[in-house]
């Protein structure tokens, strides 16, 4: 069933949230004041400013984080220092969200200051100019993706990011435990927030709160990763397969062949969806996996129930013929 929880869809993210999250991953060091961290990125993209820095600013992308490569920063060491004042007080008057100088280069003390009296931030990195592009990207792209926050299990059951769904009570940390002990990893347990990935795919995490966490009636809230161990955790996945756990009346119109598939639709992206049944006595856990591995099979090409009908049919023709 498609969640009923409303998608999210950032417009914007502060430069002091940006750097918190990314300090390290991206080799930040703040050089200056943070006087710009309230300062707002409105584009997941990043830019270079030569032209700027040149003085023409036509169609400039000043909304974008704006990166000081190894070409930029020489050009701006050649100028006279009058004039690389004036061209870099030039661009530090647009409202761009922050400056971060790539290849370990430094602003000379006099921009900083230029930059820190406009208002804005700056920021230094170790990283090769188009490694940090590249990077940066990404980073930004998961941090302005839609989101929507779903009730169920997410686990990595034989490389496939399974979506565990019922209604309360039916089971679907229990059967979590049941794949854990098979091999699986745990992703989110009872609160799954999706992301839509640059509309190709959904992608999976945990909740900060939650994360590495899952909660037993009965036992209460135990560390995964204690008691199976770090590999037993994953901080996200794609979202393959929903597994939707149903019980009593409702199982009598499940499917039996399995020739048809079925699928939810999140946030624009078809995902295969199964229904399995839940009754006493029955191992969850196996069925779960079996899905997963019965998934993947037709990812490639092969449907048992498919199979299964041409025999039947083929049967049919040859009595007929005999």
């Amino acid at each position: 069933m498609p969640p009923p929880a409303k998608v999210k869809r950032p417009s914007s993210v502060t430069v002091g949230e940006f750097f918190s999250l990314n300090e390290k991953s991206l080799k930040l060091k703040l050089v200056g004041t943070d006087v710009g961290f309230s300062r707002k990125i409105n584009e997941p993209s990043v830019n270079r400013p030569g032209l700027a820095l040149s003085g023409f600013f036509t169609y400039f992308a000043y909304k974008r984080i704006q990166v000081i490569g190894n070409s930029e920063h020489s050009f701006l060491e050649g100028l006279d220092p009058k004039l690389r004042e004036a061209r870099f007080s030039q661009l530090c008057s647009w409202d761009i969200p922050c400056i971060v100088v790539a290849r370990g280069h430094r602003l000379e003390d006099a921009l900083v200051d230029l930059a820190n009296e406009a208002g804005i931030s700056v920021f230094q990195t170790s990283m090769m100019t188009m490694k940090f592009l590249n990077a940066a990207t990404i980073k930004l792209e998961w941090a302005f993706a839609p989101t929507l926050l779903v009730h169920g299990c997410l686990v990595d059951v034989q490389g496939l990011g399974v979506l565990i769904q019922g209604e309360s009570g039916c089971g679907k940390s229990e059967s979590v435990i049941g794949l854990l002990q098979r091999g699986a990893s745990l992703v989110a347990d009872d609160a799954v927030r999706l992301r839509l990935i640059e509309d190709r795919e959904v992608v999976g995490s945990a909740p900060d709160i939650t994360r590495g966490m899952i909660e037993i009636r009965g036992l209460g809230i135990l560390n995964v990763a204690a008691l199976f161990g770090v590999s037993a955790v994953r901080l996200s996945k794609r979202l393959d397969l929903i597994v939707e756990l149903v019980r009593g009346a409702k199982t009598e119109d499940l499917e039996r062949v399995g020739v048809s598939s079925d699928t939810s639709d999140i946030m624009g992206i078809k995902i295969g969806r199964v229904a399995l049944p839940v009754e006493p006595g029955r191992d969850v856990a196996g069925l779960i996996e079996l899905a997963a591995i019965n998934f993947k099979l037709r990812t490639f090409g092969y449907n048992s129930a498919v199979e299964f009908d041409q025999r039947l049919l083929k049967k049919m023709t040859d009595d007929q013929l005999g």
